[in-house]
């Protein structure tokens, strides 16, 4: 499966559109990994604990849009656009929706 943010694939022709897919994700992130993010705030750096709960809902949300995509007989998504937002009680949860055109190259 090809996943573009553009409209377009470069040297492939759109033959077919599917229609519009999405994915969604809501992941928590633990009390420990706030603790050593707070602490992070006061020293400085960079959370490791939280770019990687991000990049785990990232990659989930990318991964359930690729399975809607292939239900529908596409091979490729184009004009993917990745949207984060954070939910709950104080914004403890992160939240990632994908979404994209699911087209057949």
């Amino acid at each position: 499966m090809i996943l573009s943010t553009t409209p377009t694939i470069e040297g492939h022709t759109i033959r077919e559109y599917k229609g519009v897919v999405t994915g969604e994700t809501i992941i928590g992130a633990n009390i420990f990994k706030d603790i050593f993010a707070g602490i992070r705030d006061i020293v400085g750096g960079r959370s490791a604990s939280y770019e990687s709960v991000l990049r785990e809902a990232k990659d989930t949300s990318l991964k359930e849009m690729m399975l809607r995509a292939q239900s529908l007989g596409a091979n490729a998504i184009v004009g993917i656009d990745i949207d984060y937002e954070t939910v709950g009680n104080g914004g403890s949860m992160l939240m990632v929706a994908t979404s994209g055109t699911a087209v057949v190259i």
